[in-house]
């Protein structure tokens, strides 16, 4: 019996269903537009999406100028003068009849993000039900959040790849809930088809809510720098982060930006290895593409030998390939921890930072392979990464410093909790750091001394749902935290004065800090 694609998840099955479902986001070509000044117009300058899944031709990007995506901004701060008249209970309804619309369109969703990111089925229906629950959750609970806040106003949201769903739909519906107009950036790697689906329910319901295409340098005058926009999230890399800070240098805006950091897990005097096992199991979930993966292990010199039985079997049962091919006559998608990565040049990168390691002196300990049997015969497989683990890092090596964001992980050996606490703090900050140790105040001891957000003992650590607040350390985060209430209080002001919550640099001026 031969292996094929998901009959279900065909890209063409799904384009017809996208099409029957919302046929306004499409032009005369089929080509998907922009949703700008409260219609679906202007396809901009098209751009051609190939999914990292097989190379498969999707579709085109519609890339707007710079003009353009100021144009967009600006119809976003004249809706707000109507949009934050609008009661709260109005409000209420219209962003639950627009969960509601999603999660009758999760199936439709989740094989889309399968081809658009890579993510595997069950992982993006996950992120599909996380979008949907989560906002729920805002609902039920807003109007105590709300107390004495008034809304902001235009926000803007310009977020990675990973997560279209459960971090950028979730942030605009609940900046939209408590009262705020928004715009969004289509993330350039992927996300395009799902965010359109989703937005063009939000927007059938009566949301004012608008979702551009673009290079993020060409569109940043509009969406970073724009006096209309009265606050920026932004979810991305460090160096681009960083350009965003410096250009917002001395501006009265508020904003939110999540950077990578080198998230660790530190291994001190401790013996339940199966526990460990599991949860470095579940962390290579979609490859290790998240902002919370753990990828740096720092480990007691004396237990490497335990830790090294512990690690290798788990590397060893990882399960990855093309996450739509099944044998003939199947009805589900494979269960596979990932896919493919999200593009060729990421497997490059890494590839880069892996060899450039070695050649300075690291050991590689488990390098696996690619199988056959996961795979098309012929289809392209480059962007795909069999995981990999390095011993010894040099300090010298690119990757000593920075997230390489994929399955490639770095083990070092340390002698001292010194010398521990120092090697799991390298980036200067991080989103999430653990600790697994069987003592519970030298446990603690060393949990108070990480340069972490979140920090777990025994347990890994992530970026959380509903009242779960969230931020970062040092290079990892700038400005205000968010997650629960605090992500109501980063797109409102409050009429008592109250201070914002967040990593803030000093040169911020924030209006309830004035």
């Amino acid at each position: 019996m031969g292996k094929q694609i998901l009959d279900k998840a065909k890209w063409s099955a799904l384009m017809e269903q996208m099409k029957a479902l919302c046929p306004e986001v499409f032009n005369e070509n089929g080509d998907i537009l922009n949703l700008v000044n409260g219609n679906w117009q202007n396809e901009g300058n098209l751009k051609p999406f190939n999914s990292s899944i097989d190379g498969a031709l999707l579709g085109y990007y519609p890339m707007l100028k710079a003009k353009e995506g100021k144009e967009a901004v600006e119809y976003c701060a004249k809706e707000f003068k109507d949009w934050q008249k609008v009661e709260l209970d109005k409000r209420k309804e219209w962003v639950t009849q627009t969960i509601d619309e999603i999660e009758k369109h999760k199936e439709l969703l989740s094989y889309l993000l399968v081809w658009e990111i890579g993510k595997p089925y069950l992982q993006s229906l996950d992120s599909v039900e996380r979008c949907v629950d989560g906002v729920r959750w805002y609902v039920d609970n807003i109007e105590s959040m709300l107390k004495d806040r008034t809304a902001l106003g235009v926000i803007s949201n310009i977020a990675s790849w990973n997560y279209p769903l459960s971090v950028l739909v979730h942030a605009c519906l609940v900046q939209v809930l408590s009262g705020n107009t928004v715009i969004a950036k289509t993330p350039s790697d992927g996300g395009l088809w799902s965010l359109t689906v989703c937005f063009a329910i939000a927007k059938r319901v009566g949301l004012p809510v608008s979702l551009i295409s673009g290079s993020g340098g060409v569109l940043s005058e509009a969406l970073v720098t724009h006096d209309a926009v009265d606050c920026l999230s932004y979810v991305g890399g460090k160096s681009n982060g960083r350009m965003i800070a410096n250009s917002l240098y001395n501006k009265n805006k508020r904003y939110m930006l999540e950077m990578e950091g080198v998230n660790s897990y530190g291994v001190w005097d401790f013996s339940d290895w199966d526990g460990l096992a599991k949860q470095i199991k579940s962390g290579f979930k979609y490859g290790k593409q998240r902002c919370t993966a753990y990828v740096r292990f720092v480990v007691q010199r004396t237990l490497f030998p335990k830790f090294l039985d512990m690690y290798l079997p788990v590397l060893k049962s990882l399960s990855f390939g093309n996450p739509l091919l099944v044998d003939e006559g199947a009805k589900e998608p494979p269960n596979y921890d990932f896919g493919p990565l999200i593009n060729s040049r990421k497997v490059s990168d890494i590839s880069v930072m892996f060899n450039d390691a070695l050649g300075k002196g690291a050991v590689s300990i488990y390098q696996g392979e690619l199988k056959e049997e996961n795979f098309l015969p012929h289809q392209d497989t480059s962007a795909y990464l069999a995981p990999a683990s390095l011993l010894n890092l040099p300090k010298n090596a690119a990757l000593y410093h920075n997230e390489p964001f994929g399955p490639l992980d770095s083990i070092i050996l340390v002698d001292s909790k010194d010398e521990l606490i120092t090697e799991m703090n390298v980036s200067n900050g991080a989103l999430v750091s653990s600790i697994a140790c069987d003592n519970p105040v030298d446990a603690e001891e060393i949990a108070k001394q990480l340069r972490g957000y979140k920090i777990g003992i025994n347990a890994v650590k992530s970026r959380g749902d509903r009242e779960a607040t969230f931020g970062g350390l040092g290079e990892s985060w700038k400005c205000c935290f968010v997650g629960g209430k605090f992500l109501i209080q980063a797109v409102t002001n409050s009429m008592n004065g109250d201070r914002l919550y967040g990593n803030f640099p000093e040169y911020t001026l924030l209006p309830e800090s004035r």
